[in-house]
Order: C-alpha cells, then structure tokens, then sequence
C-alpha cells in the first residue's frame, strides 16, 4: 500500500512509512534469490528419489548431520513443502497399552546384540526368511542374512562370519523361536562364552531394538523392491544395510548415523 501511495500520489516514502506505521528498511526492503535454495531443493529432490520413505525430518537430519549443511530446519521445510514432497500420514488408532520397561543402553560395543527373523516373497511367490543382527549399542545393522529356509547351522555360520571382523558379542538377545532355543545354538554359544537371553514369549517389546529395525527394514527395504531371486534379494539387503548404518540419520542417536556414534565413541 505504501508503495501505491507513493507511485500514484507522489508522496514521500518518509511520510508513507509513517501513515501505514511501517519502518523505511521494511519499505526499502529487497528480497535476494539465493543459490541456497537451489542446493536445498536439489537435495531434497535427490534424497526423496533415492529413500522413497524418508519424510522432512530424516531428509533434514542427513542434510545437518551427515552433509553438515548449516541451514535451520524452518528453511528447508519451506523448500520441500514448496516441491510437495510431503508423506501422507496414515493416522493411526491409539490402543491403550501398559509401558513397558525400558531396555537398558549398552555403554560400548558388542555388549549386547539383538536377533530376529523376517519373512517374505520372491517375485515367482516363493518365500524366503530374512535373519537380522543389531547391536544394541549404536543400532548398527550387523548383517541380513537372507536365504529360502536358515536353520540353526546357517545362523551359526552367519554370526560367525560377524565376529571375525566385528568381535565377539557379551550377550545375543533372542525371542524362543526354534533355531534360537536349538541344541546345537546353546551349544555353540556356551563353547564361545555367549550368554543368550531370551525374551518372555509373547512379549517382542523385550527385544524392542530389533524389531524397531525390522519395521525400519520392511518399511524401506522389503517393501520398495520385487525380488527376481535370492542373489538379488542378498545383494539388495548389502547395499540397504551400508545406507542405513552409514546414511540415514537414526532419532533414537540424537540425529546421527550408527557409524557416527561409533566413530564418535572411539
């Protein structure tokens, strides 16, 4: 309004400004287009391509955690609301549920790993099993072994190959499904000094660590892809497990990634 008044009546912007009780920097007053803005949208539209279920709030902790991009969050949620790149957010039906004990946080590495076991379907329907291994430390994703059927001996061999280049475990938490309550899985753990913990049945919020991994790895791994083949299945869950443990910003780290907390620990 002001700066009708002064193009039509002639006006000086001393006196607009004071008609419409504004201040001559507000009037004087010239957005910069900034090349900021480009970066910002050319990394939003690259990280919503690459991690279809990502929403702003790990798109925006990649950016300051993992990139060390120095933009607030007030500017970048503008840019992605801008590119329409919001999640639609199924609600959700609270059920009222007793809280449960929290787990206990390992203070260091390879003080308690958490296991469990996943299903799916190949593209030709044939089901195949997911084996998962998290260490409760830093939540790192130790391995998916993928297979048609992992019976005691494979997870044996799994872990294994885990500890060679990893170390050794205190504690292997476990639900009490059959390859876990094994002869030869108790067996193998006592000759290595493992002590194996196992939930109460019926009660997966004990191993609450793991299993929030696996909803993380249906939700961005199991679900995004048609599997041709249990090669391309164990090559799809390599290159996942790398971007979750050294890309996606975990909350329950403050926003960091599992190798960043370990790097950071070290």
């Amino acid at each position: 309004m002001a700066t009708n008044v002064v193009a039509a009546q002639g006006l000086s912007i001393r006196r607009a400004c004071r008609v419409f009780s504004i201040s001559e920097t507000c009037y004087r007053y010239q957005p910069k287009l900034s090349d900021d803005n480009a970066l910002i949208a050319d990394w939003l539209l690259r990280l919503t391509y690459a991690n279809r279920r990502w929403g702003f709030g790990l798109c925006f902790l990649y950016l300051r955690s993992v990139q060390g991009l120095p933009y607030n969050h007030k500017r970048v949620y503008r840019i992605y609301c801008e590119l329409e790149l919001n999640l639609r957010i199924k609600p959700k039906r609270r059920l009222k549920r007793d809280k449960p004990d929290p787990l206990a946080v390992p203070r260091k590495k390879n003080t308690v790993w958490s296991i469990d076991f996943m299903h799916d379907r190949l593209e030709d329907s044939r089901a195949f099993r997911t084996f998962n291994v998290l260490d409760d430390y830093n939540r790192e994703g130790l391995g998916i072994e993928v297979d048609l059927s992992l019976p005691s001996a494979r997870i044996i061999r799994a872990l294994d190959q885990i500890i060679e280049w990893r170390g050794q475990p205190q504690v292997i938490r476990a639900d009490n499904g059959p390859e876990n309550i094994s002869a030869e899985f108790r067996a193998w753990a006592m000759t290595r000094g493992i002590h194996l913990l196992f939930i109460q049945p019926g009660k997966p919020q004990q191993n609450a660590y793991v299993e929030r991994f696996n909803r993380t790895v249906r939700h961005e791994w199991l679900d995004e892809h048609l599997f041709e083949s249990i090669e391309h299945t164990q090559q799809t869950a390599t290159e996942w497990l790398w971007r979750y443990n050294a890309e996606r910003p975990n909350m329950a780290l403050g926003g960091i990634t599992p190798y960043q907390k370990l790097a950071n620990a070290a």
